[in-house]
């Protein structure tokens, strides 16, 4: 793979590249939203647009940062929002039943990502997951999807992988980024982020790390305030060479 001058701008002087999951790597945002999709209708019999159930999402995530059990949360405001009889435990062990299938069989890379990771492996960084997702979601991309073993599985690519589980406050608070500097024992100035939504951004930017706004789709009501706080925008990690010809990726 060949990359553009963009990225090596990006990667110039770094020694570590800290990466979100989904909707940065991996096009997987849009599965949330068809699980909680078939949630909804499971317990109400019909659901609001794509566009609502993710708003909702992000709200309640954003709101419940702090919270030990963000997921739960959320649940939790399912269960009063659609006036569900069933329990706030029943209603997100559904939520897990519903998202596993999606999570095994059907997310993959981004065009271009998986080339892009083992490009950055083998020439020396070191690479990091920083995710917002749940400890469970990651075994599944671990152990069981093929999309992901088959490309680039995740135990070969990042040498440290952080979860919500292994944080106080989830993005946009800056924690799981600090944690990983501080655990890497490398300055803000070292290292740099590349995330897709705005919340992701943010906590980047608390902790004092230069972002690169990697396009996302699901991302585009937040899309003017992503791009003002991003020190780099990148449209997709399979753009073409078309500004340097100089081959491979070097620190």
């Amino acid at each position: 793979m060949r990359t553009n001058r963009k990225i090596n701008d990006i990667l110039r002087g770094k020694k570590a590249v800290l990466f979100d999951l989904d909707g940065t790597l991996l096009d997987s945002v849009g599965v949330w939203n068809a699980t909680d999709e078939a949630l909804i209708r499971f317990l109400t019999g019909g659901a609001p647009d794509l566009e609502t159930i993710q708003r909702d999402r992000d709200w309640a995530l954003s709101r419940f940062r702090g919270d030990p059990a963000p997921y739960f949360r959320y649940c939790e405001t399912l269960k009063t929002r659609y006036k569900s009889p069933l329990s706030t435990e029943e209603i997100q062990s559904r939520r897990y039943a519903i998202a596993r299938t999606y999570l095994e069989n059907t997310v993959d890379y981004k065009p271009g990502a998986a080339e892009f990771l083992w490009d950055l492996k083998r020439a020396g960084y070191i690479l990091v997951l920083t995710t917002t997702g749940r400890r469970w979601s990651i075994e599944s991309y671990r152990t069981k999807n093929r999309n992901i073993l088959d490309k680039a599985p995740l135990d070969d690519i990042f040498e440290r992988v952080y979860t919500c589980e292994d944080v106080r406050n989830i993005k946009p608070d800056p924690e799981i980024y600090r944690r990983a500097l501080a655990d890497l024992g490398l300055a803000p100035g070292a290292c740099v982020v590349f995330e897709d939504s705005l919340a992701g951004v943010m906590a980047a930017k608390g902790a004092g790390l230069s972002v690169a706004a990697v396009y996302d789709t699901y991302s585009d009501p937040d899309r003017a305030e992503i791009n003002a706080l991003a020190d780099w925008q990148v449209e997709s990690f399979a753009e073409p060479d078309t500004e340097d010809k100089s081959d491979g990726i070097s620190p």
